[in-house]
């Protein structure tokens, strides 16, 4: 189970992600475009083109997590512009970036 708590490390990609890539393709997109650690316990958070979907990878004890979200309708707002490819974010504001949408 995934826990975020206030000590949760949070990592934005700013610009969207390709939602064809599984857990290995998000891994090595942290690694070789966002040069990150993707087994470091933080919670890296991805959106799709469209903005109609949120993915979340974790690594977590033994092994990944990839979590999607995908609005039935309506479109996630708020989500930072890609002035940088990653950006670190308190779990607060992630909370608020999943209940943040368009109907």
């Amino acid at each position: 189970m995934i826990y975020l708590t206030e000590q949760t490390p949070v990592m934005i990609a700013t610009a969207p992600a390709d939602f064809r890539r599984g857990i290995d393709g998000f891994v090595a997109l942290c690694q070789h475009q966002l040069g990150q650690q993707p087994r470091s316990g933080t919670v890296f958070a991805f959106i799709n083109r469209s903005k109609t979907m949120i993915r979340l990878l974790v690594y977590e004890n033994n092994g990944y997590w990839l979590m999607t979200k995908r609005l039935s309708k309506g479109k996630y707002r708020g989500w930072p512009r890609p002035a940088e490819p990653i950006s670190a974010i308190k779990a607060q504001q992630l909370r608020q970036l999943l209940s943040n949408l368009v109907r």
